[in-house]
């Protein structure tokens, strides 16, 4: 049986943006080890009178796990503690001045509010009450083990260790607070654009079958119509046609079952016949009216219905941008045929200037702000190209080449 490996913990600040952030728990507890472990030997043997063969393992006990609580500081509390309160009880053997503190020396009480500092960056705030309380006790234990010694500074420990696991706990918190939020509302934002891409898409499959459907019950009054147009059908020609039809009309049942899982309830107004080339002029004339001056090239040319139909949303998206972003600003549509790719294909432009004056708010506050995802998305359908980006002088340009494949000819 294998088991799982665990990932290593991660130092304090690991998370940072910057090198010298995620650096700086590592550097602070260096420099405390290096400065506690000698001054504590020191204090221990020279004010306090410790023998040097214990003041020294007390030293290292309490200091060294200065640099474990960067990645671990509750396993780094644990040997401090001990040490601590271990020290405590050897300083009852020795015989020093009563102006000294006891039962924590001041070099051990730097130690141990650079500790809680760690615990409160890094622990639950469960477990850091926990710690305090454990403080507490192990405070009044040895106050009771030896009153004689107690003096006005002997609950600094527990005052100076309680507002530092306060402190840094409430600000772990609030920091774990606003991550989550970012993180929310970046899943929020991407949950909204994928939305949009789906709703996108269904909309262009409800408007590709209203095209579809056109074509399949073409098929089906040509194949019905065939032996009554046809004089000279063989037998098996017309039940070659009764079927064509048969089979037609059992798709387009199908292809109406299909759209009524794509309708809902919003969709009243998509039940009229599709638009295409013919009625890019009428969206220009309304833009027109709207204020802002449109010069508009044309197309004449015979293209499959859902090329038509995706040239409509293209430049009914773009103008509608025209009109919310660059209110006013003189706005050129083209519509080409041109020979690309070993194919013809629908060339449509849409190029706005910079708007006269920059309008005080959005016209509109409700956009969702994904209409180059839908007209991107319509041209894919389709294996056409598409751009779009800013212009030098302020303006916007959309452009999209849609291949004309099965094109008929004019």
């Amino acid at each position: 049986m294998t088991s799982v490996e665990q990932q290593p913990p991660r130092a304090l600040l690991a998370g940072a943006s910057h090198r010298w952030v995620r650096l700086l728990p590592w550097g602070v507890a260096f420099v405390l080890c290096v400065a506690l472990l000698p001054t504590t030997i020191r204090v221990l043997t020279v004010d306090y009178g410790l023998h040097p063969g214990l003041a020294s393992p007390l030293a290292v006990a309490q200091s060294a796990p200065l640099l474990l609580a960067v990645t671990r500081p509750l396993q780094a509390w644990y040997v401090i503690f001990a040490a601590d309160v271990a020290g405590a009880l050897a300083l009852l053997t020795a015989d020093y001045e009563q102006r000294q503190e006891w039962p924590f020396p001041p070099m051990e009480i730097v130690g141990y509010i650079a500790l809680c500092l760690a615990l409160g960056l890094r622990e639950s705030r469960r477990t850091l009450v926990l710690v305090w309380l454990a403080t507490v006790a192990a405070n009044a234990g040895l106050l009771y083990v030896a009153p004689d010694r107690v003096n006005d500074r002997s609950v600094l420990l527990l005052i100076l260790s309680g507002v530092t696991l306060l402190v840094t706990g409430v600000l772990r918190e609030r920091q774990e607070v606003q991550r989550r939020l970012t993180e929310q509302e970046t899943i929020s934002e991407a949950e909204r654009g994928r939305r949009t891409l789906l709703e996108e898409r269904a909309r262009i499959a409800r408007e590709l079958h209203d095209v579809v459907a056109h074509h399949m019950s073409v098929i089906t009054v040509q194949a019905d119509t065939a032996e009554y147009r046809l004089d000279t059908l063989p037998p098996d020609v017309r039940e070659e046609f009764t079927s064509i039809a048969a089979t037609a009309r059992e798709s387009l049942g199908e292809m109406r079952r299909l759209l009524g899982v794509l309708r809902n309830e919003e969709t009243h107004g998509e039940f009229a016949p599709q638009p295409g080339l013919a009625q890019i002029g009428q969206l220009v004339e309304a833009t027109a009216r709207a204020g802002g001056p449109v010069e508009y090239t044309p197309c004449d040319a015979d293209v499959p219905e859902a090329v038509g139909l995706s040239a409509y949303r293209i430049v009914q998206e773009a103008l509608a941008n025209v009109v919310r972003h660059a209110p006013g600003a003189a706005t050129r549509v083209s519509l080409s045929v041109s020979a690309a790719r070993d194919t013809d294909m629908l060339a449509v432009l849409v190029v706005n200037g910079p708007p006269p004056e920059l309008p005080a708010a959005p016209l509109e506050q409700s956009g969702t702000g994904h209409g180059l995802v839908g007209m991107r998305e319509r041209v894919r359908l389709v294996d056409g190209t598409f751009e779009s980006g800013p212009l030098p002088d302020g303006g916007f340009r959309v452009a999209a080449h849609l291949p004309l494949t099965g094109r008929h000819p004019t």
